[in-house]
């Protein structure tokens, strides 16, 4: 198991201010839009926090109910009344930051491990808290920050508004989904014994990889929806069944009731709307193809439209920016996805010893595979 460094800490240290950044942000884009007039904006914008926020603070209390299954049953209820206020996340950073601490600056003085914790127990406590937060963070990405971009995006091109910070705010929300994403991969590979680690270089292939074929894919549906809202839904509905039937198809068991197991499929579909995940650890050649030939057919059919009927929602010289910038991000995010599958994606996902609940480790060791062993895969 690899190890949980003064890096990772100072990432999460970071990475924690961040989300408390961009809750003061949502609140404060909420109030200008509201201050305008332009109630619409602030109710969409409110619905994607909310929608997010239940979805996490669900599968956060799940996750503590599974954990501490057998403990105290007070702590519960008192875990219960936190995320029920929707303030689990914060538990999940204080112990985040509290394991991270204890596994980067003071694994040497610490006493309260039992003699019979294997020597690296500290290091999967705080690698697996922080993996955990990675998963909600990907939820929190694909239920609230891409929705969040269609909304600016929206005014940006419809409204014709200049904004230097409404540019920003939009390249950011790009970067963030990418990263996110990012991010869970990295923690993925910490977590998971079969797992090489993540270098600089395989790390910068991926976020590229990402960064660009999100990119190209959120102007191509960005356009669609400018050219008819009811056709843009419609597309985004049948993606979303095709990905939940997917994610049928493959028999996920990432959680142990059915009715989570449910609301689980039911976010993929949502997250296989934007970017290629492999839902069950398995060689996905042909699926990953697939994906994003529609993609790429999608994306030229829409460009062709606007070009032979040249609607009168964009102006010319915004539909050669934007279509300029959707060709050359499919194509670069393309490049890349074949670069970081050919020589820096792992061969296996899942060793035959480590697709069980528990694997031998080494020198006759016990490694427990946590629920990240059941979640997306690259």
């Amino acid at each position: 198991m690899m190890k949980f460094t003064k890096q990772n800490f100072i990432f999460l240290v970071v990475g924690f201010i961040i989300y408390v950044v961009d809750i003061g942000v949502d609140f404060w884009v909420v109030s200008k839009y509201f201050c305008q007039g332009q109630y619409s904006w602030s109710i969409l914008i409110l619905c994607f926090r909310g929608l997010s926020s239940l979805v996490t603070q669900i599968f956060s209390y799940e996750w503590f109910e599974n954990d501490w299954e057998g403990t105290n049953t007070g702590k519960l209820k008192w875990i219960f009344l936190v995320h029920f206020f929707h303030c689990g996340i914060f538990i999940r950073y204080w112990f985040a930051l509290k394991y991270g601490c204890q596994a980067a600056f003071k694994q040497n003085d610490i006493r309260d491990a039992s003699e019979t914790d294997p020597p690296n127990f500290i290091q999967k406590r705080a690698l697996d808290v922080v993996t955990d937060i990675s998963m909600l963070r990907v939820f929190k990405t694909f239920l609230e920050t891409t929705p969040q971009l269609f909304v600016q995006i929206y005014i940006l091109v419809e409204h014709g508004e200049n904004d230097i910070c409404q540019y920003g705010a939009v390249i950011m929300s790009f970067c963030g989904i990418s990263i996110s994403t990012v991010d869970y991969q990295i923690s993925l590979r910490k977590s998971l014994p079969d797992k090489d680690d993540f270098h600089v270089l395989p790390k910068l292939v991926y976020l590229f990889y990402k960064l660009l074929t999100i990119t190209s894919w959120l102007l191509s549906i960005s356009l669609i929806t400018l050219l008819s809202v009811g056709i843009s839904v419609t597309l985004l509905i049948i993606l979303w069944i095709c990905g939940f039937t997917w994610a049928l198809k493959q028999h996920t068991t990432f959680c142990k009731s059915k009715k989570m197991e449910y609301l689980y499929r039911t976010v993929v579909g949502i997250i296989l709307i934007f970017t290629f995940f492999n839902v069950k650890g398995q060689k996905t050649k042909v699926c990953i193809s697939i994906y994003y030939a529609t993609h790429t057919v999608v994306t030229i059919g829409v460009l062709f439209v606007y070009m032979f009927w040249k609607p009168s929602v964009i102006k010319d010289i915004h539909f050669t920016v934007v279509s300029i910038l959707t060709i050359l991000s499919l194509v670069l995010g393309i490049i890349f996805l074949i670069v970081y599958y050919r020589h820096f994606h792992p061969s296996t996902y899942c060793r035959p010893q480590a697709c069980s609940d528990e694997v031998d480790g080494e020198a006759g060791q016990r490694v427990e595979i946590g629920r990240f062993q059941n979640f997306l895969m690259q």
